[in-house]
């Protein structure tokens, strides 16, 4: 990653702090940004006290002119923009217990808003900094292609996103992918599964050494990724 510029968007906790810490103590220059200023801003303190090269924008991926504002920073303090990471999202309610049928309609909107909607804004907004062999990956998840009870609205969202990063793979020149990493215990995931640090490793070898083809559109899940280290 030396030398290298990347985004992440939702980096104030779970795995947008985890890659994003690892990809700068990995040399990249860092540009980060969440809704939470403040847990923000613990991130970028945690980066830099690593030694890392971070710049910490407060941006809402809803709101394609904060999300233009970011991209437009990204590019002036470090060129060209060689990677996104796509990962802001929100879920509200209990893990698997918001069943469609009794989703709200407020709850639904804000899914697509973010979760869908906010990743077009990533993407679309990166485009006109991108370096030429730039890579774009969206964080997703099983739900978003397998039946599973309670995820409602949140399962939409994310089968949107990953259409989305479908879209941008077929009309851009530009490496694009879904990366599922399994279950995480993260603040919107809930307690369960392995720790945020443990999926740094299948970020970077995507956004590093998978092989282009590999990333046309596709999901790459932590089987997929392990076998492809064997």
């Amino acid at each position: 990653m030396d030398g290298k510029t990347v985004v992440v968007t939702g980096a104030s906790t779970g795995i947008g702090r985890a890659v994003a810490l690892d990809f700068a103590t990995a040399g990249a220059h860092v540009v980060i940004c969440a809704r939470d200023a403040d847990s923000l801003e613990e991130t970028a303190a945690d980066i830099s006290e690593a030694g890392g090269d971070v710049t910490a924008k407060r941006a809402d991926v809803r709101d394609e002119y904060d999300v233009e504002h970011l991209m437009e920073i990204a590019a002036s303090e470090g060129g060209n923009i060689d990677a996104v990471v796509a990962n802001a999202g929100v879920y509200h309610g209990d893990t698997g217990e918001t069943p469609l049928d009794q989703e709200s309609y407020a709850a639904y909107d804000n899914h697509l808003k973010t979760n869908g909607r906010g990743v077009f804004a990533t993407l679309r907004e990166a485009v006109p900094h991108l370096a030429d062999d730039a890579r774009l990956v969206v964080s997703s998840g099983a739900v978003a292609r397998k039946k599973a009870e309670g995820f409602g609205s949140y399962a939409v969202s994310k089968a949107t996103a990953e259409a989305i990063a479908r879209g941008f793979a077929t009309d851009t020149p530009y490496d694009v992918c879904v990366i599922d990493p399994g279950l995480v215990a993260t603040e919107l995931s809930g307690p369960d599964g392995h720790d945020p640090e443990n999926v740094v490793e299948q970020y970077r070898w995507v956004l590093d050494d998978a092989p282009a083809e590999e990333l046309d559109g596709s999901v790459i899940d932590r089987r997929a990724f392990r076998k492809a280290q064997r």
